[in-house]
Order: structure tokens, then sequence, then C-alpha cells
């Protein structure tokens, strides 16, 4: 199959399931933003999805995206290595039209997969895997307590942005190429792709991070997020 065994095919998976967890990314920091201006909202959303059929299928379908994506990153990393050999250690600075992201992409999806699992562990275990399983617990629909507890602890506030300084180098990067890989990279239009992926993702890491802080420094807690609403 042309997707697994060619070069061009492998990067089409890429950028297919790069482009993809960027649209629920954008869903994700949409539905976080609401955290800081109503509490009872942000919950309203988490008990609406829950663990209905439908959140379940999407959790299953991100899943399986993240899966292949990382895989084939992975895959395209050693292929790339190999057929370089030893020549990489012949040179010593990086070349000046190659960006510092697209050189250390394997070292920033290994950062961005522990944070990933850090999320999972956080969040997504004490909530929908809660509520998938009825354990019963407490706390399954109230995300505005997670995010409380979670970003009040200052190391995880610093793990958390630390995570999305590496997303957004990621995917500065992947979002142009996934473009280019589509052949939608004509003179013209190049640096403009390149300008709005930059734009687009640094609004998308924003969104995150103003969470993040917000939570932090105490200027939105558990008891204000509700009162608001």
């Amino acid at each position: 199959m042309w997707l697994c065994n060619s070069s061009i095919g492998r990067k089409v998976v890429m950028s297919v399931t790069g482009i993809a967890l960027i649209l629920f990314l954008t869903f994700h920091m949409s539905m976080n933003l609401v955290a800081i201006f109503s509490g009872e909202a942000y919950n309203a959303i988490c008990e609406f999805l829950g663990a209905n059929w439908y959140a379940i299928v999407g959790t299953l379908g991100l899943a399986f995206l993240a899966v292949v994506h990382i895989i084939y990153a992975f895959w395209l990393t050693i292929l790339n290595r190999k057929a370089r050999g030893f020549e990489r250690y012949d040179i010593t600075s990086r070349p000046a039209k190659v960006e510092w992201a697209s050189q250390n992409m394997l070292v920033l999806g290994l950062i961005i997969v522990l944070g990933l699992i850090l999320h999972f562990c956080n969040f997504w275990y004490h909530m929908q895997f809660q509520d998938v399983i009825g354990s019963g617990a407490a706390g399954t629909t109230d995300g505005i307590l997670w995010i409380q507890k979670t970003f009040s602890c200052p190391g995880f506030a610093a793990l958390y942005i630390i995570w999305f300084v590496a997303i957004w180098f990621h995917l500065s990067h992947g979002f142009w190429s996934a473009i280019q890989t589509f052949g939608w990279n004509g003179k013209v239009w190049f640096c403009r792709w390149r300008m709005i992926g930059i734009i687009y993702v640094t609004i998308l890491m924003l969104g995150f991070v103003a969470v993040v802080l917000a939570f932090a420094t105490g200027i939105v807690s558990c008891n204000t997020a509700c009162a608001a609403y």
C-alpha cells in the first residue's frame, strides 16, 4: 500500500492526522476557555460529553489518529537517519534555512507524548474513564474542580506550559509542512501559509496557557468561576 511503502504516502498520513489533531486542539482550547468565565458552563460541557457513545467514539478516534501520527513520526525519523547514514555526524552546525523545530521533531515529539500521558492521568482518568467504568467516583463531571486542583500546583502548571511550548514548536513546523505535502505551496502562498500557521498555532497555544495561568495565579478559582455563571 502506497501510504506505507512510499515516502510521499507516509508524509500524507502524517499531514492528514496532524491536521485532524490541530482541529481537535482548537475545539479543546475553545472548551477550556469557557472555564475562565463560567465553571458551571464548563461542567455542563463535561457532563454533556461524559461517557456518551459519541464521546467514546471520538476519544477512540482521536487516540487512533494520535497513535498513527506518533508511529509514523518515529518511522520517518528512523528512515531519514538510515538514509543519511553517518553523514549527519559530519555536520556541526544547523543549515541556515533549516528550522530548529524541523531538526528536533523527535525530541519535541517525546516531550509531547510525555505531556499527553501526564494530561491523561490528571484529567481523562479522573473524569471520562471513571465515568465509563461506572465507578461512581466523585468529580467525574466536575471538570472545573480538576482544573483548579491541577493548576494550583506550581509544578504541574510549569510542566503544562513547557508542554504547550513544545506543541507550539511542533505545530508551527508541522502546519506549513502539511500544506507543502498537499501541494498548496506555490511561490506566492508559501510564505503566507507559513505565517498563517504561526499565527494560528500561537493563538491556539496562548488560549491553553491563559487557562493555566488564570488558575495558577488565582485570578480565577473554582468558586469565582462558578459564581460568574
